[in-house]
């Protein structure tokens, strides 16, 4: 054989082999690229983390992120009870160039700008818990949330059942400004205006605060006394609130005077079980299941309603004790 030859065709052999190897490894490596794919950023601005309520949804948020980290990298903001810094915090989110915001309004109109902003820089938006001034479709992709209308015009029902329609009652409201705040009194005040012997003696701001429910049921316990047969509470952290004015002025919660509130959270069932609260309207925390599964439709391309109702349970004297160990 030819010498020359022989060397020639061990070189061809080993290039070829060389040639082999270097494809294999340039496929592994481009099939490795192909895995990473890029994970979708979402913010979420939440309002206050001040409450059992509030820390609840928080959590949930950041729960189902971390089961989906494959797929999604979560920022989280708080917005400390101010609306300017929850506009700033929106802000922020969208210079850090976020694909996507849960946003938890703690206003109506005021988050407007935020609203706009996001919709200026083709970040979806979707509202949790509350609704903000802006067209669903347009200027959010969805809410997703209870109907506070509802809850507040089932509040009244059940309050109107209990009393025999004939009561005085103290009406505790949420944040002055909120979607909230405005649809439970709403939903409350429509049913009980048709009930001439329902009549609503006082109804002031406690801002869903717990210590200032007490304050402001003790101040409306002095100038209307043992006039008040029932009291209505935006939210539990309120109606806890007031049960201790009412304690401390002598009165007996659940008994003298009829409580309902809405959330359902568990100190409320507790206050259920021991007679001090009478019925609490549930108002799930837990969204980080719908959020994610919601933002998943619209990022597949598939319709996503823009009005997506949470629905909610009473809790009362009844079925307390099934549900407390399971409440947050």
């Amino acid at each position: 054989m030819n010498p020359v030859n022989n060397r020639r065709q061990n070189y061809t052999a080993k290039t070829m082999a060389v040639a082999c190897i270097l494809g294999i490894l340039m496929g592994l490596s481009l099939a490795g690229c192909k895995e990473e794919k890029p994970k979708t950023v979402v913010g979420f601005s939440q309002m206050v983390n001040n409450t059992p309520w509030r820390t609840t949804q928080t959590n949930s948020i950041k729960q189902e992120a971390a089961k989906r980290a494959a797929k999604f990298e979560l920022i989280v903001t708080d917005a400390q009870d101010q609306t300017a810094k929850q506009v700033a915090d929106v802000n922020d989110l969208i210079a850090r160039k976020v694909n996507a915001i849960f946003l938890a309004p703690r206003e109506f109109d005021a988050l407007a700008p935020a609203l706009q902003a996001a919709k200026q820089a083709q970040i979806p938006v979707f509202l949790i818990d509350r609704t903000a001034a802006g067209k669903a479709g347009e200027d959010y992709v969805a809410f997703l949330g209870s109907d506070f209308i509802s809850q507040g015009a089932n509040a009244a029902r059940w309050l109107v059942a209990e009393t025999g329609a004939k009561a005085n009652i103290v009406e505790l409201t949420g944040t002055p400004g909120s979607s909230v705040a405005r649809d439970r009194s709403q939903g409350f005040n429509e049913q009980v205006k048709t009930r001439p012997n329902m009549k609503v003696i006082a109804s002031e701001t406690a801002d869903f605060s717990r210590e200032r429910a007490q304050q402001v049921m003790a101040d409306i316990i002095k100038s209307k006394g043992k006039q008040i047969t029932a009291v209505y509470a935006h939210n539990d952290q309120m109606a806890l609130g007031a049960i201790e004015a009412l304690k401390a002025a002598g009165m007996q919660p659940g008994k003298d005077v009829r409580i309902i509130s809405i959330d359902g959270e568990r100190a409320a069932l507790e206050a259920i079980i021991k007679g001090e609260m009478n019925a609490t309207i549930e108002s799930s925390p837990r969204f980080g299941p719908l959020a994610f599964d919601t933002l998943e439709r619209y990022l597949n391309k598939i319709r996503v309603p823009t009005k997506i109702p949470v629905e909610d349970r009473l809790f009362d004297k009844n079925n307390a004790k099934e549900f407390v160990n399971t409440a947050y």
